[in-house]
């Protein structure tokens, strides 16, 4: 039965007014579509948080491919955004952990983490010692943009920012993992020392931070378990 669509998309009127081009889409076999699925699957089940990381170069390049790719990602309005900033420098990678670190000190020593969250956080065996900032190769920090400065300073407002950036950090982590490399997802809080350290405008806001490099040989990560599809989805029939 062919799709009968009472309002098309786009209307004339619409694409009158603003360009649109077709589609490309290539349309596999169901066959073809399982295998692509369960191998995609069965390639992010293998992705963990990585905690320690060795210290090889990681080259820019590749760096600006996963962030390509995030920038792939469905957007409020498609405003992206989003900047990713992104350093290998030693000096500034240093002074992220030492501001990191100090905040974290207050977060696990000061018991500005509630018990809950640290009961929860207790299997993880995080703490305030965070090496990692200055051993993994990268730093890319997603700062989120609340809005957008416009060439005459006047602004212009940003829609679903979070979740946006949120979908865009979810693409670059999996770039990341497709291409080998680990990362894992650092939100130290507070963060406003990102923008002193980073120099960045007022209309950005830390979002979440990456280490990012190759993980350490022989490093291991918590025996964690995912939950299973019924614990997660429900099909309404």
């Amino acid at each position: 039965m062919a799709e009968h669509y009472e309002h098309p998309y786009p209307s004339p009127e619409l694409e009158s007014q603003y360009p649109f081009v077709h589609y490309e889409h290539e349309r596999f076999t169901e066959e073809e579509m399982r295998n692509r699925s369960h191998g995609f699957y069965e390639q992010m089940e293998r992705r963990r948080s990585v905690r320690m990381f060795s210290s090889d170069p990681v080259p820019k390049s590749l760096i600006e491919t996963a962030v390509k790719t995030a920038s792939t990602a469905p957007s409020g309005a498609h405003k992206q955004p989003w900047t990713f900033v992104a350093t290998q420098n030693p000096e500034i990678k240093h002074a992220i952990r030492v501001a990191a670190e100090k905040e974290e000190e207050i977060n696990y020593l000061e018991n500005r983490m509630n018990k809950e969250w640290q009961e929860a956080l207790a299997p993880l065996g995080t703490d305030h010692h965070k090496e990692f900032l200055e051993i993994a190769p990268w730093i890319v920090v997603l700062f989120e943009q609340r809005y957008e400065t416009n060439v005459d300073e006047s602004t212009s407002k940003n829609y679903y920012v979070k979740e946006s950036c949120g979908i865009a950090a979810g693409f670059f982590i999996a770039a990341l993992h497709h291409m080998g490399l680990a990362t894992l997802t650092h939100t130290p809080t507070p963060m406003n020392f990102l923008n002193e350290v980073l120099d960045r405008p007022k209309n950005e806001r830390p979002f979440v931070l990456f280490p990012v490099g190759y993980p350490l040989e022989g490093v291991k990560v918590p025996d964690l378990k995912r939950k299973d599809l019924d614990h997660v989805a429900t099909f309404v029939e």
